[in-house]
C-alpha cells in the first residue's frame, strides 16, 4: 500500500595518502558558528507507516505520516544547549479509531473500527534547556525520558506521537557510579492535542535511579513515585488504570560470560514491589519479577525469559494488579498490544526468541530479523490468556530504515484473536 519513498545519498570520507583531511560534512550534521564556539544541529525525523489490524470483532487500516522537525543549539565551552522540536501526524488512510475510549469531541474516535493509537496531531514535542559537562547533566523543560529498558518510564517511540514529560532531570556519571533523578509535573501522552482527558496526565512524579557497574556486571536500584491529579480524569475507567502508586525495586545484569570464541551468555534480572500511594483509595501490594538469559553466537542471539506483573486483593475490594502507566508498553508482552493494561489477575509472560544480523549481505546493509513466541497466563488464579507470535525484518539503506513487522495473538481466555501487520519507512538525521 505504501507508495512513498524517501531518498538520501551517503557522502564518503575524503582522504589522501599524504594527509588525513577533515571529513566532508553530511547534510544534517551540526553546523558550527560564532567562530566555532557554538553549533546549530537540525533535527528531522519522518516516518511513513501502514498498520493493518484484523481482530475477531473489529478491523482497521491506517496509513500515517509523522514528521518531527526542530533544532538544537549548543555552546561547547559551557556545556549549555537549547532544543525546540515540533511534531505533526497526518492520516493518509483513516479507516481506524485513533482512541481506545469514547471521545465525542473528536472525529478520530470511530467505535466500529479497531484502535490504532496514532491520532492526527500537531504540537510541540520537546522544548528544553540542558547542561552537560564532565559527567553532570541537568535538563529542564518538555523532554524525552527513557530509563533503563523503559519498563517503567519511556518515550513510547513506536507510536507516531511520542510520550514526553514536563520535568527537571539531573544525572551524574562518575566512573562506576551513576545517579539519575527526575521531578515531573506532566505526562504528555501519545494521544495528542485531540486526546481529550488523556491529552496529558498532571501530577507530581518522582523517578530515582542509582547504580554501580564493574567488570562483572551492573546493579541498579530504582524508585518511581506517581501521584496523579484526579481532576485530570473524566471517568472512573481512566482513574482505575492510572491511580497513584509507589514502586521500589532493583535491576541487575552480568557482563558477557564468555563460553567460547564468539559465544557468550548474559543474564538479566529485576524485582520490584508496588503499593498504593497518597490519594489512591485502593490498598494493594503487588510484586514484579523478571529474568532473562541471552546466548550470543556470532551474529545471532537466542533469548528466553519470564516476566510477571503480580496481583493482590486489596482492602477496597476486587483484585488490583501491578501497573506501569509510563512505560514504553509496546516493547513488552507481545507487539499485538493485548496487555497494555495489566489484567486484574496479573500477567505471567514466558517467552523465547531469536534475533540476528547479516553483516556480510552487502546488497542489503543493516539486514536484521527477530522472532519471539509468548505464552501468556495470569499471575494468580492459574488462568490461561493466550499465545502470540511476533516477527520482524528490517534493513537500513543510507538514512532510510525499512521495517516489516507481524504479530499474531491467539486468545485462550483473554481478549480476542488479533493479527497486526506493519510496513514502515523512516528517515532521520
Amino acid at each position: 500500500m505504501i507508495r512513498y519513498l524517501l531518498t538520501a545519498a551517503p557522502v564518503a570520507l575524503i582522504a589522501t595518502n599524504a594527509y588525513a583531511t577533515t571529513p566532508a560534512p553530511r547534510f544534517g550534521d551540526p553546523v558550527p558558528f560564532a567562530d566555532g564556539a557554538m553549533t546549530f544541529d537540525p533535527i528531522v525525523d519522518a516516518r511513513l507507516r501502514w498498520e493493518d489490524v484484523d481482530a475477531t470483532t473489529k478491523s482497521a487500516d491506517a496509513v500515517t505520516l509523522r514528521v518531527r522537525a526542530g533544532a538544537e543549539i549548543k555552546h561547547k565551552a559551557s556545556g549549555l544547549s537549547a532544543l525546540v522540536e515540533g511534531t505533526g501526524t497526518v492520516a493518509l488512510d483513516d479507516h481506524y479509531s485513533a482512541f481506545p475510549y469514547a471521545n465525542p469531541a473528536s472525529s478520530q474516535y470511530r467505535s466500529a473500527q479497531a484502535v490504532v493509537p496514532d491520532p492526527q496531531n500537531a504540537a510541540f514535542n520537546r522544548f528544553q534547556i540542558a547542561y552537560q559537562k564532565q559527567g553532570i547533566g541537568l535538563t529542564v523543560g518538555r523532554q524525552r525520558i527513557n530509563l533503563d529498558d523503559q519498563r517503567f518510564v519511556g518515550s513510547v517511540a513506536w507510536r507516531q506521537n511520542e510520550q514526553t514529560f514536563d520535568a527537571v532531570r539531573g544525572t551524574v556519571n562518575g566512573g562506576p557510579i551513576s545517579l539519575d533523578a527526575t521531578y515531573a509535573i506532566s505526562q504528555r501522552s501519545i494521544f495528542g492535542n485531540d486526546g481529550g482527558p488523556r491529552k496529558a496526565y498532571n501530577g507530581h512524579f518522582i523517578f530515582l535511579n542509582g547504580g554501580l557497574k564493574n567488570a562483572l556486571g551492573s546493579i541498579k536500584g530504582f524508585a518511581y513515585i506517581l501521584d496523579y491529579d484526579k481532576t485530570a480524569f473524566s471517568n472512573a475507567a481512566a482513574r482505575s488504570t492510572l491511580d497513584s502508586s509507589q514502586t521500589y525495586g532493583v535491576r541487575g545484569n552480568t557482563a558477557p560470560i564468555k563460553l567460547a570464541k564468539n559465544i557468550n551468555f548474559v543474564l538479566t534480572g529485576s524485582y520490584a514491589n508496588q503499593r498504593n500511594y497518597d490519594r489512591n483509595a485502593r490498598t494493594y501490594n503487588a510484586d514484579y519479577y523478571f529474568g532473562e538469559g541471552a546466548l550470543n553466537v556470532m551474529n545471532t542471539t537466542f533469548t528466553g525469559g519470564y516476566e510477571e506483573l503480580g496481583a493482590d486483593r486489596g482492602a477496597a475490594g476486587g483484585t488490583w494488579s501491578f501497573q506501569t502507566p509510563m512505560a514504553t508498553l509496546h516493547k513488552f508482552n507481545g507487539t499485538a498490544d493485548l496487555f497494555l493494561t495489566t489484567p486484574a489477575n496479573g500477567l505471567a509472560d514466558t517467552y523465547v526468541g531469536v534475533a540476528g544480523k547479516f553483516p556480510k549481505v552487502k546488497a542489503l546493509p543493516g539486514l536484521n530479523y527477530g522472532v519471539t513466541y509468548h505464552w501468556f497466563g495470569s499471575a494468580v488464579n492459574s488462568l490461561k490468556y493466550g499465545d502470540e507470535l511476533d516477527a520482524q525484518i528490517g534493513v537500513r539503506i543510507s538514512r532510510i530504515t525499512w521495517l516489516v513487522k507481524y504479530a499474531d495473538y491467539q486468545a485462550k481466555g483473554f481478549g480476542a484473536d488479533t493479527r497486526k501487520f506493519w510496513l514502515q519507512a523512516e528517515y532521520s538525521f
